[in-house]
């Protein structure tokens, strides 16, 4: 067949995508084999893929497509995540755009709008994930709102709370203004902002008198209901037992003591506000204090605010200070800044408000997963330098908020038969809530009419926690064939930003529910940044779309480019420079490739020396470099694993290998050479088919005649076998002396065709080994041990040994001794100048260290030349 001379991505990635399709090589089923699993890290339903997902999905790639070389049964799970959050508020804008408010649904009409929203635009990003390559088994696809996913996070809760973990409490969580639900305390992000401090003085009842108060939120004062001194300060004795009157809306409240007050803080008086503040909670409780709320669930101030009712709280911010001023109330500003939750998802300001959620205890279920990583590292972290931030936050752990006000996600399994908050049941349906219903209350005559579910969903996190269980069907049936076979998997490819929400999570389910890890070693990737170290959004214009990347370079370049820069949880430093780089390494292969066949083949002439030599030298490079990518993936070093096979390629393949068993202009190669190339070229091909997957399937299949047990995708790793250490480093100096020969001919303009001579003096024992190569490479007409210098010719040094090559009639004799004679003075002048420095005691004695080791390494450097250059004279009089 005709070869093209351009490597068409393109149509060679559709081709080989559809043929592995077709022919099933990404499904596993149960069998003999040991299994080798991952779960893909699910990314939101409506989401497209970006920079993140192209490097997290290459890496596992890489992982499936070599455990599936070296006989494991491969399994790659992928899938999607219903994103609670996200999700619904871009269900919740297009219903705007739409004229539909939400509030004016039911719950089953939204839905409805969720699903077709999900079936929409679910499951794109899994689309995309198949142009660069990824070879997932789609048969298993799950959404973490299937049916038997559902049944699994509502067995899950209905378990827990049976178990005394799960409890509904009336606390202090963290709102989500826009979202309008609670968040975890993982979901909120805090940051540096800058904002004002404003001291506020309040009026003692029954005088003129006043305290002052700082506070950074002025729009709290009407949620106030007591002042706060300790009890040990002398400035405020008198106080003690007194009443405060709130400015502007002049409600009196109570002067209280309490030693938590730091007296060196600000005015050391605090204005308590209960229901608005972590702490002022705690201090409300201990001293009975009344708690009033004063945000809507928007954030917007409620009846209690009064006259700025219905507006938002940072909108009437300035109104209240200005209204504070205007009554003399407004003692002073200062800037300030201060640390601001934030809703990791809207990048709302998070607002604290009481409220009946629902909590999972954490203390308890929370210790095997310490044991686990921190104590017998049954489950390993790569980088480990993550080992202290899991500790930090398992060892710190507080009470999971699971309940979210949202629709969109698992409804919370709670059946409510009255008016009570302690009235209710929690089951898997409402004909097994009407049982224990009737149980608890002993009415017989209840029926589902009388129970009203919970209309909470659960965090999407406390779905997706059972990923590694559930995608097997382990929660709802621990016994299946599925999950003892593939659970517990292997790797776990996935960023460090997750480290808390998702992967400790999985590994507390793991050893709740089955006692076992649900995962061996956790693979934590770097964010990818740009080349200025900026994170990748779209307001900055830095995040190029993947899919047009790979148009660009290949589903193969983009996949390299990536890789060559992504060490273990470190962050990459993307440019798309490194795609085209993985692009000109695709190039380099495919022309190699297209070298290789089009030689002429005869099974008449016999093999060369150099040939034969040639072979065995890069059969043993090539066990080298496996013994390397193998010691990279042992300890996750993707990139390195890389960057071992892209040098055995581009280096000893291509420019060593090939050129050393390369045919003369228009000569045959013989057949055992040939062939030999081609079994080189094909182990080159299984080390670099879990990088580049399209590229070396299609030249994979060009090779040979292959049916479709014969696919590159499941065929055999290369296997370790013992090699000659030796070839290896005796090469290194064949190298040396085949640049040492170009070198000579590149300055003395001898053009390669003419062949010539080369006498060495062999004073360091080399081998003779690689001589017939040198003879090749350098066109080395006669090759001579001497045992004494050799005049008139041109001569340079590899190590102890001395190379000559005489003169021919093409070199003027006068004008190479003017030549270098010219040379030689100049160098003497400049080790004269460098010497001179040295010498100079106040220099020495003044200049830094690496100053003085590089005028020290120009002279060593200068008085070698100066050798070279004199020896090289000697040789031409």
């Amino acid at each position: 067949m005709t070869i093209p001379a351009q490597f068409d991505a393109k149509t060679i990635e559709q081709k080989w995508y559809n043929y592995w399709m077709k022919n099933n090589y990404f499904h596993s089923t149960p069998d003999h084999r040991t299994p080798y699993t991952i779960v893909i890290p699910p990314p939101n339903v409506t989401g497209v893929l970006h920079m993140g997902h192209m490097l997290n999905n290459t890496i596992q790639d890489v992982l499936i497509r070599r455990a599936r070389l070296k006989g494991f049964n491969a399994c790659w799970v992928p899938g999607t995540d219903h994103a609670s959050i996200a999700t619904e508020a871009k269900v919740v804008a297009k219903l705007k755009a739409e004229g539909i408010n939400k509030n004016d649904l039911t719950r089953e009409e939204f839905l409805k709008h969720a699903w077709d929203w999900t079936d929409k635009y679910g499951g794109v990003i899994l689309e995309q994930l198949k142009q660069l390559g990824c070879s997932c088994d789609w048969n298993r696809t799950k959404f973490t709102m299937d049916p038997d996913m559902s049944a699994s996070v509502i067995r899950s809760f209905v378990d827990l709370y049976n178990k005394g973990y799960i409890y509904r409490g009336y606390r202090m969580v963290n709102w989500d203004p826009e979202a309008k639900t609670t968040l975890s305390d993982e979901e909120v992000i805090y940051e540096e902002q800058q904002g004002k401090l404003y001291f506020l003085n309040y009026k003692i009842e029954g005088s003129e008198d006043f305290l002052t108060i700082a506070t950074t939120r002025p729009e709290t004062i009407f949620g106030d209901t007591a002042i706060c001194i300790n009890p040990n300060d002398e400035r405020f004795q008198h106080l003690k037992g007194k009443k405060t009157i709130v400015p502007i809306c002049g409600r009196v409240i109570p002067i209280i003591e309490d030693e938590y007050v730091d007296i060196e803080f600000g005015t050391g008086c605090l204005k308590v506000t209960p229901a608005h503040d972590m702490n002022d909670r705690t201090l409300g409780e201990k001293h009975n204090l009344e708690i009033v709320d004063i945000f809507n669930e928007d954030a917007t101030l409620n009846s209690f605010g009064l006259h700025y009712q219905g507006q938002d709280r940072f909108v009437v911010r300035e109104a209240i200070a200005k209204e504070l001023e205007t009554l003399g109330a407004l003692a002073k500003t200062e800037s300030h800044i201060n640390k601001v939750g934030t809703s990791e998802r809207t990048k709302a300001v998070i607002e604290p408000r009481l409220s009946d959620q629902w909590f999972l205890k954490m203390e308890e279920l929370v210790k095997p997963a310490i044991t686990a990583v921190l104590e017998t590292e049954e489950i390993k972290l790569y980088p480990k330098k993550f080992d202290n931030t899991y500790r930090h936050w398992l060892e710190n752990i507080r009470d999971w908020n699971i309940s979210r006000q949202l629709w969109w996600g698992q409804q919370i399994p709670a059946y409510y038969y009255g008016d009570g908050k302690e009235d209710f049941v929690v089951a898997e349906s409402i004909e097994e809530a009407l049982i224990l219903a009737k149980s608890k209350t002993g009415n017989q005559q209840l029926t589902t009419d009388n129970l009203t579910q919970d209309v909470d969903a659960l965090d999407t996190w406390f779905s997706s926690w059972l990923w590694p269980m559930a995608v097997f069907g382990g929660i709802m049936d621990p016994e299946s064939e599925d999950f003892k076979y593939y659970y517990p998997t292997n790797d776990l490819v996935t960023g460090p930003d997750i480290l808390f929400f998702w992967v400790a999570r999985m590994i507390i389910a793991g050893y709740e529910y089955t006692g076992k890890k649900p995962f061996t070693n956790v693979y934590l990737t770097g964010l990818v940044r740009d080349k200025h170290r900026r994170k990748m959004s779209k307001s900055l214009g830095n995040s190029p779309d993947p899919l047009d990347l790979i148009d660009k370079f290949g589903a193969d370049g983009v996949r390299v480019g990536l890789l060559l820069s992504a060490s273990a949880g470190n962050d990459i430093m993307f440019d798309e420079e490194l795609c085209n780089q993985g692009k000109a390494f695709s190039n380099k292969i495919w022309n190699a490739f297209r070298l290789i066949q089009g030689w002429e083949v005869s099974s008449a002439i016999p093999q060369p020396e150099s040939s034969k030599v040639a072979i065995e030298w890069y059969e043993a490079k090539l066990q080298q470099t496996l013994l390397e990518i193998e010691d990279h993936f042992e300890k996750y070093r993707i990139s390195d694993a890389l960057m071992s096979i892209y040098k055995l390629v581009w280096d000893d393949f291509c420019s060593w290998f090939l050129e050393m068993i390369k045919p003369a202009y228009q000569q045959p190669i013989d057949k055992v050479t040939f062939d030999k190339a081609i079994e080189m070229l094909e182990s080159n091909l299984k080390l670099l088919h879990p990088f580049m997957p399209f590229l070396t399937e299609e030249i994979w299949q060009i090779t040979a005649q292959r049916n479709t047990e014969e696919a590159l995708i499941i065929s055999e790793w290369p296997k370790p076998k013992a090699f000659n250490a030796n070839l290896i480093s005796d090469f290194e100096t064949t190298i040396e002396v085949i640049s040492g020969i170009r070198t000579i001919r590149k300055e003395k303009n001898i053009p390669f065709k003419d062949a010539i001579e080369l006498k060495v003096i062999n004073n360091d024992k080399s081998t003779t080994y690689f001589d017939s190569v040198i003879t090749k490479l350098g066109n080395i007409s006669d090759y001579t041990y001497v045992n004494e210098k050799v005049d008139g010719t041109l001569s340079f040094r590899v190590k102890s040994n001395e190379y000559f090559i005489p003169i021919t009639g093409a070199i003027n004799v006068d004008e190479e001794i003017k030549k270098l004679t010219e040379e030689l003075n100049y160098n003497q002048g400049f080790l004269k100048s460098v010497q001179a420095k040295l010498s100079n005691e106040k220099f020495v004695g003044g200049a830094p260290e690496k100053v003085l080791e590089m005028e020290r390494k120009k002279e060593a450097d200068a008085l070698a030349k100066i050798a070279t250059i004199q020896q090289s004279l000697a040789g031409l009089k």
